[in-house]
């Protein structure tokens, strides 16, 4: 018997009849032979981990663009954030804690330089939109190891094509991942970006403790780490409480939670001090884009593939662009747009 048959035999008889088995995956795209001591799920949070889209996270930005102070959260510290949570919730239900933590940390490989107005602005310019979950998915299937894609497991991939919730009711069963796993992912994303957002909003002056709303204060407490202890406490036992293959959590949690993204979308994210800067940034992606469409041999030049490939230029261009830190897309804009002191030569790239 393998070390991962011995852990999958393990994960039979101490994890929750409701949990995902390694040993019952759904499988990957491409068939590939089993890793002797790693379960599947294990792998995959290894090669997420590996993988270079993972390590351009830590230049990619949550809230705030290219922030200054070192305690700001980035999209890297971000996705942590949530493993830790998901984490946390999954060992108190019995789940797949490998699975959770692949999903978590995989779950936001496709958000673009500049946070969210960088996917407005690139779901603005290309053709037939973009979002960056089902992007997120694109990087794990295509573009990661040099186009050969990272195959993943059926269920990790089915937990990041469902982990975001939009603006609409937090549980929406059209989009509600297959596993319990990817359920607590999907509901951990937002305990982690609800408080983690409104800390980095007092740290930087847009709010203070005293503007949030009194009952959402009153619900879930008045500190980061009260409210998420509110939060994944409610969520574990509303889940045991149903107990069903469903992820849930109170009424009173829920209205609170809904309340506390409302007020953060109205005067965080819409903050005028903030969404000046995002204003720059979309100006300077659409321009990016709109600049290596109109001269593909530099395009192809600087991205490094062949220009007689399969996917269309546009596509390749949004691509590049979704894949770039803050800092590279602010260096690309420069090279392209801004005039250079004369060095004696004619170089340019």
């Amino acid at each position: 018997m393998t070390i991962r048959e011995e852990l999958e035999k393990i994960e039979r008889k101490v994890l929750s009849p409701f949990a995902s088995l390694s040993s019952e995956t759904k499988g990957r795209m491409k068939p590939e032979d089993p890793c002797p001591i790693r379960p599947a799920f294990q792998r995959d949070r290894d090669r997420i981990i590996h993988s270079k889209s993972f390590r351009r996270l830590k230049h990619k930005t949550q809230v705030f663009l290219s922030p200054t102070g070192d305690h700001y959260r980035t999209r890297l510290t971000h996705v942590i954030e949530v493993s830790q949570i998901a984490r946390t919730i999954s060992k108190a239900l019995r789940l797949n804690e490998d699975l959770t933590e692949a999903i978590a940390l995989g779950h936001d490989l496709g958000h673009t330089p500049f946070g969210h107005a960088g996917e407005a602005a690139l779901n603005e310019i290309f053709p037939g939109g973009f979002k960056h979950v089902i992007h997120s998915l694109r990087v794990v299937d295509v573009l990661e190891r040099d186009g050969q894609g990272l195959n993943l497991t059926y269920e990790v991939r089915d937990g990041i094509s469902k982990h975001s919730k939009g603006m609409g009711p937090l549980d929406n069963p059209k989009y509600r991942p297959e596993t319990m796993e990817g359920q607590v992912v999907r509901l951990s994303d937002l305990v982690a970006y609800a408080n983690h957002d409104v800390d980095d909003a007092i740290r930087a002056g847009i709010i203070t403790i005293d503007d949030v709303p009194k009952e959402c204060v009153k619900v879930l407490g008045k500190t980061n780490s009260e409210r998420i202890n509110r939060m994944v406490t409610d969520i574990i036992f509303e889940t045991k409480k149903l107990g069903e293959k469903n992820v849930v959590m109170s009424k009173e949690i829920e209205e609170a939670i809904v309340e506390l993204r409302g007020y953060l979308f109205d005067t965080v994210y819409m903050n005028e001090k903030i969404r000046r800067n995002f204003l720059k940034a979309t100006k300077m992606m659409k321009e990016i884009y709109q600049y290596f469409c109109d001269n593909p041999e530099e395009f192809w030049r600087i991205y490094g593939k062949d220009s007689q490939g399969s996917e269309s230029i546009e596509r390749s261009v949004c691509d590049f662009i979704a894949g770039m830190t803050d800092s590279y897309a602010i260096s690309i804009y420069e090279r392209i747009f801004l005039p250079k002191r004369w060095q004696g030569d004619l170089s340019t790239f």
